[in-house]
């Protein structure tokens, strides 16, 4: 079923809709730059901590490496004699 349309009374013609711009304002670029710009140094601070860590970690397994080899040399050495 369709519904009939009566035109609009208060005169004359009818008001168009009012476009919207698509174009952001000042403020939310602003905003956008903003949440940028922290998200980027949160993710420096994230990846430099992991970074960080694994390094440790890599430094931590060549001393135990090194002092191991030290321990089976010495160890070796004595059985020999």
């Amino acid at each position: 079923m369709a519904r009939d349309v009566e035109p609009d009374t208060r005169g004359g013609r009818q008001d168009a809709p009012q476009r919207r711009s698509n174009r952001l304002r000042p403020v939310h670029t602003l905003a956008v730059v903003a949440v940028g710009v922290v998200g980027v140094l949160i993710a420096f601070w994230v990846l430099s901590s992991i970074a960080g860590l694994i390094w440790g970690l890599v430094k931590v397994v060549v001393i135990v490496a090194v002092l191991a080899g030290l321990v089976w040399l010495l160890l070796g050495r004595r059985r020999r004699e």
